[in-house]
């Protein structure tokens, strides 16, 4: 959290990295791994990203020079690497941050458009009909997406997992 507060300015991107986090650990329950290295993955995932945001090149390489002096597992750094595409995702969490990366803005954007602008209000149907209207959140790739189901999962059950996962920290996103 401290590298978080120290690197990560914008309180919209602080959300998004909790998310991740929340997310990241409840597959890594689902998936029996260990939730704190996942959970770690989404937290740290874009802490580049206000120094690399108008050069997407340095995205997840500045992270990593970030944290060359901290005690972050390999394994981790990878998943940061993977998550903005400058390394092809293999292993499970690799895989799984991928996915998570535009899902979590996704379901952001679903409560938003809601008039009680609350996750408690948002269930899965109402995400899987989102997800077919191209016009809506239209920075959340739905190929980034759907590729949950290259580590086992349907869209449906990571959608659930990830909506009841932000639903967990609902007061920390402020939904």
């Amino acid at each position: 959290m401290e590298l978080l507060k120290t690197h990560v300015k914008t309180k919209n991107l602080v959300k998004h990295c909790l998310a991740a986090e929340a997310v990241m650990r409840a597959l890594a329950r689902e998936f029996n791994e260990d939730e704190e290295k996942w959970g770690l993955a989404g937290l740290l995932h874009d802490l580049d990203y206000d120094y690399t945001k108008d050069k997407p090149e340095e995205h997840g390489l500045k992270t990593l020079e970030i944290l060359k002096n901290e005690d972050v597992p390999e394994d981790v750094l990878n998943a940061i690497l993977a998550h903005c595409e400058k390394k092809t995702p293999e292993t499970l969490m690799e895989k799984a941050l991928y996915a998570v990366d535009p899902t979590t803005g996704f379901i952001v954007a679903a409560a938003l458009i809601r008039p009680e602008k609350k996750l408690d209000v948002i269930d899965v149907d109402f995400l899987l009909r989102r997800f077919k209207e191209k016009a809506f959140a239209k920075g959340a790739s739905r190929e980034q997406m759907k590729t949950c189901e290259n580590f086992g999962l349907s869209l449906e059950k990571f959608l659930e997992i990830s909506l009841e996962a932000m639903k967990t920290i609902a007061s920390e996103l402020g939904l």
